[in-house]
């Protein structure tokens, strides 16, 4: 049995009567940027943060580490811990735990405390990431789920591109507990926002542990979720390590490194674009094609990164394709399970954190044991497989 592109997404008992809320939709794409800003603030600011502690950059780094363990955690259990709750109020309350960690970060006096503040944001950024999906499911019609996921990713697009050079920026003018606070600011006007123009969405009747049960046991779900670890773990392995392998890359300086991560970063933006356009129609063609385009596009940068046009071409492409992963990915988790959307979306972000972790260590095995370049042709594989799989997993 097939599930076709014309499935649809069961919406609250309301919903059929009520008008798309394209502001609510809006209104997550900004606590999406605000809290994937806040993830990313580290990257730019690890040397600073690791003096002003007392700490090894190595040690400072572990923030990231932490922020991801508890997200594959609380990704897929953060509606069974809130089975009943109006999940208006539960994002709201997930955007202003983000700015209670930026806060706690910016005051911290001990890495102790820190770690404790970025475990917070661990929780709030997988809670948040896992109910998009399904509340984005009841704030607009069907058809257009791809197109509403494509705006809430946006906001990941845009932290991609901005929060590191800008947290670099801001962090040598101000120092980086100054940053922490501006992003926590930011985090309370994206709640403020929310508060506003994101209208009541009832819990899920099918949340809970069962449901969860329920996703894990689909044939489906266990193909796509493997899908999808192959999928991002290909990427991260390869992305996790382009600064080594731009070396290879003739003349290139601190600047010019800082340019190819911003084409990457504008490629992703539209590949995000482009996946919006095509999910809700063309799912099937996107399955295949971002990770395909994906895969290609690192395996080339890899073994043509000595010539300079080249390379830039090869990051473009390859922000293009994996900039649409997470809105093709969320649209086939509502086409294959768009009963248990809360629990099959937590189970998605959990994945993603795995994948990371996983990508990450394999990459750096690939890359000490074989070379770098080894490491990155094998990532693109892996993502064009990941591919593969989930375009399979349409079929039950």
């Amino acid at each position: 049995m097939t599930i076709r592109d014309s499935v649809s997404v069961p919406a609250a008992p309301d919903a059929s009567a009520a008008r798309a809320s394209w502001a609510g939709v809006v209104t997550l794409m900004l606590g999406v940027f605000a809290l994937v800003t806040s993830e990313f603030l580290p990257a730019s600011l690890l040397s600073l943060m690791a003096t002003d502690l007392g700490i090894s950059e190595g040690t400072a780094g572990q923030v990231v580490t932490a922020t991801a363990v508890v997200g594959a955690i609380a990704g897929p259990t953060i509606g069974i811990l809130f089975p009943r709750l109006d999940r208006r109020t539960l994002m709201i309350g997930l955007t202003l735990l983000a700015a209670a960690s930026n806060l706690l970060v910016a005051i911290s006096p001990a890495f102790w405390l820190l770690l404790i503040a970025r475990l917070l944001l661990g929780a709030a950024i997988a809670g948040f990431w896992s109910m998009a999906l399904a509340v984005s499911a009841q704030l607009v019609p069907s058809e257009h789920l791809g197109r509403a996921m494509m705006i809430v990713n946006t906001g990941v697009s845009v932290a991609i591109v901005a929060a590191v050079p800008l947290g670099s920026y801001l962090g040598s003018l101000l120092g980086w507990r100054s940053v922490f606070l501006l992003v926590a600011g930011l985090a309370v006007l994206a709640a403020i926002v929310q508060a506003i123009w994101l209208r009541s969405v009832a819990a899920s009747s099918t949340a809970g542990f069962r449901s969860l049960l329920g996703a894990l046991r689909s044939p489906v779900m266990i193909v796509g979720l493997g899908g999808i670890l192959l999928l991002a773990g290909g990427h991260f392995a390869g992305f996790t390590y382009i600064q080594p392998a731009a070396v290879n890359i003739p003349g290139l300086t601190a600047g010019g490194l800082a340019i190819l991560l911003a084409t990457y970063g504008v490629g992703g933006f539209v590949g995000n674009i482009v996946a919006g356009i095509v999910a809700d129609r063309r799912l099937r063609l996107a399955l295949i094609a971002m990770p395909a385009l994906l895969g290609v596009a690192v395996a080339s940068f890899a073994l043509f990164s000595q010539v300079v046009p080249l390379a830039f071409v090869a990051v473009a492409l390859w922000g293009v394709g994996f900039g649409g992963v997470p809105t093709i990915v969320q649209t086939w988790v509502a086409r294959a399970e768009p009963d248990r959307l809360e629990s099959a979306g937590g189970l998605v972000v959990s994945t993603f954190q795995i994948a990371i972790a996983l990508g990450a260590v394999v990459g750096g095995l690939l890359v000490d044991g074989a070379g770098v370049t080894v490491a990155l042709v094998s990532g693109g594989v892996s993502a064009v497989v990941g591919g593969m799989l989930l375009s399979a997993a349409r079929r039950r």
